[in-house]
Order: C-alpha cells, then structure tokens, then sequence
C-alpha cells in the first residue's frame, strides 16, 4: 500500500506545472561566429534593455567596434573607434529581435540589426560566410553580445537572447518630516469630518 501511495505521488507531480525561473524563462544563446581571437567581451550592464547601438567600421573592410546602450547607459566601446560609425537609437517598445551579418576567420565583416517594428541596421561589408542569429521564444529580444575583439576590431560575436524586466520606478522615499505633515493633516481631516458630523 506504501509503495502504492509513493508511485502515485511521483505520478501526480510529473503533472505539476513549476513556476519559472526568473530571468532563463526565455533565455537562449547563438553560438559566437568568427576566429575568436584577442580579449573577451560582453555588452552586459546597465539596466533595462537595449536602447541604442553604435558600429564602427573600417572604410570597405570589417567591424572595427561596437557599443550598445542599457536604458541610458553606453557600455564601453569594444574593438575601436576608427572611420565610419553607424548609430540606431530604438524608440520606446521597440527591441532588437535579429542579428545577422558576414564573417570569416579573422573577422567579422558585416553586422545588421533588425527591430520588432522592422528597422535595421547594417554596417560593414557583405563578403564572406553569413550569420543568423535570432531568439527561440517570439517573446523573447536582444540582451547581450559577446564575443572576442583585437587591436584591429571584432574577431567573433554571439547573442543572447531572453525576456527583460524593467524594474518599476519607486516612489521617492519621504523624509521623517513629510511623513509626519501627512499624519498631521489626516488627523486635522479626520477632526474636521468629525466635527462636521456633531
């Protein structure tokens, strides 16, 4: 009979829906393309979600460097800042839902980014093999890059892609004074009310 009641158990909580895991609900990776060579990066920081990216480009070459905003803070620039620059600043809802581009062993020659209201942009130049990265949940948009740059520019890149949650903004906390004014004017409210009532 105990064994019974064990199995059932087991069986009943194979059915169960767990809660999901804040933060890897929607979470997937595209695997980083390029040679890889040079120091390490990661577009992560800042709060919220992307608000605006930056490409630098050598003139008819590769991707020298990238920078991305979180909220309203620019990550550092990773790779260089030489020639042409390309900026896309995201209107409010709007997320990067795409990034795709050309890259070979060296390095990454082309790097397009695509919005959920179907804007992109593209910077760099289409030769070599083609990228495609995108999220495996539609709910799901841009977080992060990383990837491995060198004195020249980008060597490789990948994308990480998950939900954002914005943290809501606080009321501003109330000093000892105003929360006592504001008992003081309830209690005078208060009394008046009464008052009124006699």
């Amino acid at each position: 009979m105990f064994s019974f009641l064990v199995f059932a158990v087991l069986c009943t909580s194979c059915f169960c829906k767990l809660p999901p895991v804040p933060g890897l609900t929607y979470y997937s990776y595209s695997k980083s393309v390029g040679g890889g060579s040079g120091t390490s990066f990661s577009t992560a920081g800042g709060n919220g979600r992307i608000t605006a990216v930056r490409v630098w480009e050598h003139n008819n070459a590769y991707i020298a460097g990238i920078q991305v905003r979180n909220g309203g803070i620019w990550s550092e620039v990773f790779g260089r800042t030489r020639d042409i620059v390309q900026e896309m600043e995201l209107f409010d809802g709007e997320t990067l839902i795409q990034v795709s581009g050309k890259y070979h062993s060296n390095y990454v020659y082309q790097i397009v980014f695509v919005t959920s209201r179907g804007r992109s942009l593209t910077a760099g130049q289409p030769i070599q093999r083609s990228f495609n990265f995108y999220p495996t949940h539609p709910d799901a948009e841009l977080k992060l890059l990383s990837g491995r740059f060198n004195s020249a520019g980008i060597t490789s890149v990948g994308a990480h892609w998950g939900v954002v949650t914005v943290a809501p903004i606080s009321p501003p906390e109330y000093s000892r004074e105003m929360k006592q004014r504001s008992i003081v004017l309830n209690t005078k409210c208060l009394l008046r009310k009464a008052t009124s009532l006699t």
